[in-house]
């Protein structure tokens, strides 16, 4: 769920309904002394961004944390009913006008002034799909502090509030938040990627926003959809191949960034916020990141995937975050005892910075956050710092939510770091009455991993579950090199060297360097045995690359293995010696330590040494086999 005292979704045929409720009370903390922007390296660095492994680092290939913020608003604070004019109509009575919240308390420099003064180098900064359609002019009121702002659409005054971070240093990460421009995130038509549009019309507005900033190189990435979940009938599902398949959304529209709009683009995927009906005895859950360990994504651009996550105390695991209507007796996080808590992150989300597996990427929480000067309950703010010290142990990006807000006599949502009044004064973390200050500056100012990273070994999978997973970006352009066949392909650069028995899943690595496509050959695709010159798999059907080729891809039928897909090696990088056959049709064979992870989840699977290179596969067509993957020929690289 997130970033929300209130969600409303109906409990018997769909969610819930979403509240926190103080506990019990405690004396505020003394404020520390705020970290400053020197000491965060929230300008000193040089974009675009790129990952190495579980880091994610600058152009000089120096670590960049992303210590972020959410500066919401522009995808929408309107709760859904009443009048939009109205301001208590809209999320804790605070009206962003279609716009980044607090444009009409505060000029825009004073607003990013304040966010150097808590130390965070990069903003979040949501959109909706309606907004970037949305032609009527902003209010003259809604702009009252930032004046020159008057006559624009929202998305005029988005693409100032996007050149005013990033000159001040900060990077930005759009973040398509909405479909429409309203709060987030019950049963409200934003439940889905295209649970109001088509994903079509989805995928072309993001093609269309990454174009629009592609030349600022301090936006620096792609946040593609806030919070999937369930809608009144429906469940998202991970890789199920159909019109709610998030999986197949995100790893297509991706890569249509990447190709089409925004080559330098990070991309963040979120997991699944929610599925099933929360009422006990009936499945549901909060799966988040859990289905990438078994399916992965594997970009054109293996540098550019970046894991997403939200946690909030009074969510849990299996539990929306409701009271009342929608509330099951599962815990919530702020009832899990700290290592409990260090468990379950662990298995949700966190998991996917550990090193050389197919889903190793960096993990960027980018919502999390609790109650300000009036969240008296010990439990959440028991969980804050629980979960800041998870932060801090995991060495995680982050974007706390959210970083302005609108006080009247220093009261009012108080969630935020940085209000304002109507009258345009501040009310700051700092101010010396905010508990959360402490937990802030511990935050920001725990010793971190920084300097270079070296480059990391890419294990990606391939999955060719329910039509082409193609991710070279050279094959893509030879077009369709076997007709009605499904097709795989390792990402430019890599080789494969793992497959399953069954389940048609690949693993492909650039592990030991060496084996790369010569640029001046082409590809070659083989469907018999002409290049076959020893049985290294007697009485089986073998698919062999020529001298000096290599497997980068495979195509299938059904289950059956239709053609091998060979790439020329630049010469000198293999060789043709220390060839030996890689049984896998009886169980796993992958070596005794192998990496890349479990890439066919139940299946047999048999994976090449990592010094070595496939160059064949074997199967049989006797009765009782499928034709699947039998055998590998692995071959020594020089």
């Amino acid at each position: 769920m997130t970033k929300m005292p209130v969600l409303r979704m109906l409990a018997a045929a769909l969610l819930c309904t979403l509240a926190v409720v103080p506990d019990a009370s405690a004396e505020p903390a003394a404020a520390p002394t705020p970290p400053s922007a020197a000491s965060t390296g929230a300008a000193d660095w040089t974009g675009p961004l790129s990952t190495r492994g579980r880091w994610i680092v600058d152009a000089d290939g120096e670590r960049f944390r992303l210590r972020s913020g959410n500066w919401h608003g522009a995808s929408g604070t309107w709760n859904g009913s009443g009048s939009q004019d109205d301001n208590a109509q809209h999320h804790a009575g605070e009206n962003s006008g279609r716009m980044p919240l607090g444009l009409d308390r505060a000029p825009m420099a004073d607003i990013i002034a304040g966010f150097q003064e808590l130390g965070i180098n990069s903003i979040r900064l949501p959109f909706s799909n309606e907004m970037i359609h949305d032609s009527r002019p902003v209010t003259d009121a809604s702009v009252a502090a930032n004046p020159q702002l008057r006559g624009s659409t929202p998305l005029q005054v988005y693409d100032v509030v996007v050149r005013e971070l990033t000159a001040a240093g900060l990077a930005v990460i759009l973040n398509n938040h909405t479909n429409t421009t309203r709060w987030c995130c019950g049963v409200d038509g934003n439940e889905r990627w295209n649970a109001s549009l088509s994903t079509t019309a989805w995928e072309n507005d993001w093609v269309f926003m990454a174009r629009r900033y592609r030349d600022n190189k301090r936006v620096v990435g792609a946040d593609l959809y806030n919070e999937v979940r369930r809608s009144v009938w429906d469940d998202p599902n991970w890789g199920l191949g159909d019109d709610h398949d998030w999986f197949a959304a995100s790893q297509r529209v991706a890569d249509r960034i990447l190709t089409e709009a925004g080559p330098d683009l990070l991309i963040m995927v979120e997991g699944i916020n929610w599925y099933g009906i929360p009422v006990d005895g009936l499945p549901h859950g909060r799966p988040t990141l859990e289905p990438a360990r078994n399916l992965s994504h594997t970009l054109l651009s293996s540098d550019k995937l970046v894991y997403s996550a939200h946690f909030y105390d009074y969510t849990g695991p299996n539990h929306t975050g409701a009271t009342g209507m929608g509330e099951t007796t599962d815990p919530r996080y702020r009832d899990l005892s700290p290592a409990d808590l260090i468990s379950v992150l662990d298995r949700q989300a966190f998991f996917v910075t550990e090193g050389d597996r197919h889903y190793t990427a960096p993990l960027w929480i980018s919502e999390f956050g609790v109650g300000g000067r009036e969240e008296t309950g010990q439990k959440p703010r028991a969980w804050f710092e629980n979960f800041v010290d998870q932060l801090i142990r995991a060495d995680a990006d982050f974007a706390y939510w959210p970083l302005v807000g609108w006080h009247e006599n220093r009261g009012g949502n108080g969630w935020a770091l940085l209000h304002w009044d109507a009258r345009g004064r501040r009310m700051g973390l700092y101010d010396g009455d905010d508990w959360r200050a402490a937990a802030w500056t511990r935050l920001m100012s725990a010793p971190s991993r920084t300097g270079h990273i070296a480059p990391a070994t890419h294990w990606p999978m391939l999955s060719p579950d329910h039509g082409d997973f193609v991710q070279s970006r050279r094959m893509r352009a030879a077009g369709d090199w076997d007709s009605g066949a499904r097709k795989a392909a390792c990402p430019d650069g890599q080789r494969l060297i793992g497959l399953s028995h069954t389940g048609n899943r690949g693993l492909c690595t650039d592990a030991a360097t060496g084996a790369r496509w010569d640029p001046a050959r082409a590809h070659e695709v083989v469907r018999d045995e002409r290049h076959v010159r020893s049985d290294w798999a007697s009485g089986y059907s073998k698919l062999q690359c020529a001298e000096g080729q290599f497997l980068i891809g495979y195509s299938v039928r059904g289950a059956a293995v239709s053609a091998a897909l060979c790439a020329p090696a630049v010469s000198g990088t293999i060789t043709g010696t220390g060839a030996r056959t890689l049984w896998f049709d009886r169980g796993d064979n992958r070596g005794p330590a192998p990496k890349g992870g479990d890439f066919a989840y139940g299946r047999y699977k048999g994976q090449c040494a990592d010094d070595e290179y496939a160059a064949g596969i074997a199967y049989t067509g006797r009765l009782g086999s499928s034709r699947t993957p039998d055998a590998l020929y692995c071959r020594k690289l020089r």
